[in-house]
């Protein structure tokens, strides 16, 4: 049985029995005006974070969910894409499918804004998507990528690249971890498809995603997550895993490199109202101006001590040099 395999039989004992304890989501529910989320919902939330951010869900976007689990994020891309066919969820695990189309069916008698039709549900795989060239707005995927070995990972990841729309984004949440993860843990073909061993460190993962043409990538949250411990598992040392939430847009590769986000900000507080670095980026005198990370190593090396760059706080929110 390959990990692949194993994956799918995992994931089909939880879409047919609930497993609440299968995945930890360490970002907060949305709680949205309007919005009732079904208990079973919130049982079957088998992600690490959210891919759920209102300022990436403007003018009714076409919305692609890979993984549907149980809905849950499904029903909330819904909120922001009220319409026919607005979501599209793809799985290759037949009883997910069923269960999350029951489950969206509860919560429309839940919501009277929510219409069953708002969700497209089809069988698919993350390596071949069912899905035409530059349709998409908003790709997602919660704690599924991560279950991928890197070859497989590149093909998922060119995969949603070819289905967005230039300047479409990637909506990514997934575990990574700094530590050396022994081999014994990473061919453990559960506790892969249980999105722990195939945990990569985090710049692998960011250079990953650039590497397949996204120009723009933000670090928007960093979180601790699980811990695989002497005695639980085949390990000899305590290894700390975390999750990300990151955005990958479809933007053209910049002649100097993407640019990536991971919460460093620059402060100019010189003499003058401001400081041009004629590349670009001005900064007004004493305010802050989130940077991506080539933008914030230029500034440290001009040597100047009028201006401040930060340390990568790996929590991004928007705005910026880029």
């Amino acid at each position: 049985m390959s990990y692949l395999d194993t994956t799918h039989d995992v994931y089909k004992k939880a879409a047919e029995t609930p497993d609440v304890g299968l995945c930890c989501t360490t970002s907060p529910i949305w709680e949205l005006p309007g919005l009732s989320i079904p208990k079973i919902m919130l049982q079957m939330n088998y992600g690490c974070g959210t891919t759920v951010n209102p300022r990436d869900l403007v003018r009714e976007p076409s919305i692609l969910y890979v993984g549907v689990g149980g809905g849950m994020e499904v029903l909330q891309f819904s909120y922001f894409s009220r319409r026919k066919g607005g979501v599209i969820g793809i799985d290759i695990v037949d009883e997910m499918l069923e269960a999350c189309d029951k489950n969206l069916k509860l919560a429309e008698q839940e919501n009277d804004w929510f219409q069953r039709d708002f969700v497209e549900l089809h069988k698919g795989t993350a390596l071949n998507l069912p899905i035409p060239d530059n349709s998409i707005d908003v790709a997602a995927q919660n704690c599924l990528f991560n279950i991928f070995e890197e070859a497989e990972l590149k093909l998922a990841l060119q995969e949603i690249y070819r289905v967005l729309k230039p300047h479409g984004r990637l909506v990514l949440s997934d575990p990574t971890c700094e530590q050396f993860m022994p081999k014994n843990l990473r061919d453990d073909e559960r506790l892969r498809a249980l999105c722990l061993s195939g945990a990569l460190p985090l710049q692998r993962y960011l250079d990953m995603i650039t590497e397949i043409g996204f120009g723009t990538v933000e670090v928007r949250a960093r979180r601790p997550y699980r811990i695989l411990s002497p005695g639980h598992y085949d390990t000899k040392e305590l290894i700390h895993i975390e999750s990300v939430e990151v955005a990958a847009i479809k933007d053209p590769m910049p002649a100097d490199g993407p640019c990536i986000f991971t919460g460093r900000s620059a402060i100019y507080f010189g003499g003058d109202k401001e400081f041009d670095d004629k590349k670009g980026h001005v900064l007004l005198q004493n305010q802050p101006l989130a940077v991506c990370d080539k933008t914030g190593a230029a500034l440290a090396v001009l040597g100047r001590d009028d201006i401040f760059v930060s340390e990568s706080t790996f929590f991004y929110d928007g705005g910026g040099c880029c």
